[in-house]
């Protein structure tokens, strides 16, 4: 286990490295600049400024410095005045983290039951019902859902304010609605486990040595059945903690998410930088968490 870990965690050295350099390249050939906004800037103000941010240097000196500051958080926000790349990451990343939990604990809470329900008895009014809702989530992207929760329950019913992060009420519409979209994959993936498993050999003889239809499915159907929802929660899952740019701007929580779409449109390219290597960092982690449950869910995974 332990060589298996240090290898997966090598691993990662490469990619990341690949994400850095990408970002660095596509940002900075962009079309625009980050100060391309700015109206009426003297052309010797707009020198200072380059110079400033290390903007005026060769591309190759750029790059370094720019390979730098992701691994210390220490380079300045062109557009946060004041502000670090770390200090914003340490300031929006525990609303994004807040959220995504939230969203997590009620896409699990939703999906698994349906799941597991629809699975007991297939093709039947029981199995038709939670999967028909399941493909309403699948088809029904996030930027359209969230729209019409604020519009329901916030502008018609008025039990919600529409967007903020100052209550405790101000998390429930963006947690449900990035909740509940990924409640119908985690749903139809359950079932689709459920089934495999229900139908192999070793459920089969539970059943004729009178085993329950609960403890069928508790003690034999369930582990097995979940490594398809495992398999998906570990990108799903990161990318609900790293924060979804879409509910953030919509419901205009101050998360991470928020201040990557910004930081786009500004060409502020400390600050694009350092939310990808943390987005993938995340990602990374996730995915080897992923590897870790699988093989404690299947005992076929030998981990050397």
């Amino acid at each position: 286990m332990a060589r298996f870990l240090l290898i997966r965690l090598l691993q990662t050295l490469p990619v990341l490295w690949a994400v850095a350099t990408l970002t660095f390249f596509m940002v900075r050939y962009a079309p625009g600049g980050p100060f391309t906004a700015e109206r009426n800037v003297p052309p010797e103000i707009l020198k200072r400024l380059e110079a400033h941010y290390g903007l005026d240097k060769p591309l190759g000196v750029q790059y370094v410095n720019f390979l730098k500051a992701l691994v210390t958080g220490q380079q300045p926000s062109i557009r946060h005045s004041n502000r670090t790349v770390g200090e914003i990451i340490r300031e929006s990343f525990p609303v994004s983290l807040e959220l995504g939990a939230w969203a997590l604990l009620i896409a699990l809470a939703i999906g698994l039951p349906a799941g597991m329900l629809a699975a007991q008895k297939p093709n039947t009014a029981q199995d038709y019902v939670p999967m028909s809702a399941a493909m309403v989530g699948v088809c029904l992207p996030t930027f359209v859902l969230g729209p019409m929760v604020v519009l329901f329950f916030a502008l018609k019913l008025g039990w919600f304010h529409t967007s903020g992060w100052n209550t405790p009420g101000d998390r429930v519409l963006p947690a449900l609605t990035l909740g509940f979209h990924l409640a119908a994959y985690i749903a139809r993936l359950t079932r689709g486990g459920m089934l495999e498993i229900m139908g192999q050999d070793f459920i089969r003889t539970a059943r004729a040595k009178g085993a329950s239809g609960l403890r069928i499915l508790t003690r034999h159907a369930l582990r097995g059945g979940l490594l398809p929802v495992v398999t998906y929660l570990g990108p799903a899952a990161a990318g609900l903690i790293t924060g979804s740019f879409v509910i953030e701007t919509v419901f205009n929580v101050p998360g991470l998410g928020k201040y990557f779409v910004g930081s786009v449109f500004d060409r502020d390219i400390p600050v694009v930088g350092g939310t990808v290597f943390f987005f993938s960092a995340i990602i990374l982690f996730f995915n080897l968490l992923v590897d870790v449950a699988q093989a404690w869910l299947n005992p076929k995974v030998r981990l050397e």
